[in-house]
């Protein structure tokens, strides 16, 4: 296994539509720089990056950059527990990302977003966010997935008091479990669902 660290400045970008002549592109170093800083947890470095490399994206409007720069910022937001303003990176990447008709990272975003919600205690628009990504689950047959978002449904149900619907929400992942043959894992969500009434 070799011990040599990768330039970050070297590292050619993964979205899609990219390619290797963007090596130059001061833009895409800075995000990259930017992106780096964010991984070593140094968030006022890393915010100042990203935001170079989001005005430099605007000024030759570069929709894919703008979108993975916004994102970036997002993240960088929610490590500094501005929650409010993490949403509105992630919101105004999703809008590109929606209108490139980019799936895959609107639902990484959706995600994103309902942790931001949550965390700024908008306990209604984290939990609408997560009806819309179950349904997208559903409709894809991903039961994985659909019990990934109905614990957090769960959970977000019990940061705001609601615990009747977190005690549904439980013993819905008890069903799915229990039609794939998991009676021990099934048993062990309709203790949680009994526990969260048994304290209401």
């Amino acid at each position: 296994m070799s011990n040599t660290i990768q330039n970050i400045n070297e590292i050619g970008p993964v979205s899609a539509g990219q390619d290797s002549s963007h090596g130059n592109d001061p833009a895409q170093k800075e995000y990259l720089h930017g992106k780096g800083l964010l991984e070593r947890n140094e968030t006022g470095a890393a915010a100042v990056s990203l935001h170079n490399a989001l005005i430099a994206f605007e000024e030759k409007n570069n929709e894919n950059g703008i979108a993975n720069a916004s994102n970036q910022l997002g993240h960088v937001c929610m490590a500094r527990g501005d929650y409010e303003k993490a949403v509105s990176h992630f919101l105004r990447a999703e809008v590109i990302c929606l209108k490139l008709g980019d799936p895959m990272s609107v639902l990484s975003l959706s995600r994103q977003l309902i942790d931001a919600y949550s965390k700024n205690k908008e306990y209604g628009k984290a939990v609408s966010r997560c009806l819309d990504v179950l349904d997208l689950y559903q409709a894809n047959n991903n039961p994985k997935g659909t019990v990934e978002i109905l614990e957090k449904m769960a959970d977000i149900y019990c940061s705001s008091g609601d615990t009747e619907k977190a005690a549904d929400a439980f013993r819905t992942i008890a069903s799915i479990h229990k039609n794939f043959k998991h009676e021990k894992i099934a048993a062990g969500y309709l203790e949680k669902a009994e526990e969260i009434e048994s304290r209401s």
